[in-house]
């Protein structure tokens, strides 16, 4: 059978490309570290596919079509259509791995969650920015994509449940394959609001602190109540809840976090022991 070998997960700001040249020095070296190490530990772990938790940035989707979970089974996936991406990234397509998002999307359904399907995906910046930036040469990828982005949002119990879920389909997968699972997004930023540029970092580090103490349904309060009073760029948090689903609810280990005002994010990176 298949094996869980690492949950990972990277905050994924646009500005993080488009305006790195105005980045303070100190803030390069952050980031730039950060990305290295997540690189480093996805390379350790010698991964034979990558499941990315992602919102769609109204790239694949819009309001008149917004499913709130959406697992992409095709081939192959396309690469970003931003033109400040598509002047960075080096790949027009990616990998997919049909097998794997079959049997996860087999196991949702069994589970009692309904997800949309996509045959061929466009992964955005929220998917590529990490892969970028870490130096990760594209993996077979099975994107996940998650409403972050437009209320109703799934609530973020539900988000854990999915991350248990794709624990579970990963361990029942046949075969010998390693799998990864990283949740992009977050922490806190604004976006297209009054309060854009705000970065909440008591929120950010309160919030590490509870994935960093493991227990779920502590985190899950903590974010039900408070997501709503952050910026609406925090709801992709939840990308992370699912990663730490799938770690069976154990502390991470954070390998940075920075409040990046240049980028407008509070840029966080971590990556689960999955032996703790």
């Amino acid at each position: 059978m298949a094996k869980l070998a690492g949950v990972y997960a990277a905050s994924h700001g646009p500005l993080i490309i488009r305006k790195w040249d105005s980045v303070s020095a100190a803030h390069k070296e952050a980031l730039t570290g950060a990305f290295d190490e997540l690189g480093r530990r996805i390379r350790a772990a010698r991964l034979d596919a990558l499941v990315i938790i992602s919102p769609d940035h109204w790239v694949n989707f819009f309001i008149d079509n917004l499913p709130m979970i959406c697992v992409g089974v095709g081939e192959t996936h396309a690469g970003p259509n931003e033109p400040w991406m598509m002047k960075e990234f080096p790949h027009e397509t990616m990998p997919g791995h049909p097998q794997l998002a079959r049997h996860i999307l087999d196991t949702a359904l069994a589970s009692g969650f309904e997800p949309s399907v996509s045959h061929r995906m466009i992964l955005d910046h929220g998917f590529c920015i990490p892969l970028l930036k870490a130096g990760v040469n594209p993996l077979p990828i099975v994107p996940v994509v998650f409403n972050d982005i437009e209320p109703p949002f799934p609530t973020v119990s539900r988000c854990y449940a999915w991350g248990e879920m794709l624990a579970r389909a990963i361990a029942t997968m046949p075969g010998d394959l390693r799998v990864g699972v990283l949740g992009s997004g977050g922490l806190s930023h604004s976006i297209g609001e009054a309060t854009m540029g705000l970065i909440e970092e008591e929120f950010d580090r309160e919030c590490i602190n509870h994935f960093e103490q493991g227990d779920p349904a502590a985190l899950c309060e903590f974010l039900t109540q408070r997501l709503p009073q952050v910026g609406n760029g925090g709801s992709e948090i939840r990308n992370w809840v699912a990663a730490h689903g799938a770690a069976g609810g154990r502390g991470f280990e954070l390998i940075n976090y920075s409040a990046v005002p240049e980028v407008i994010v509070g840029c966080g990176f971590a990556a689960w022991n999955l032996h703790a």
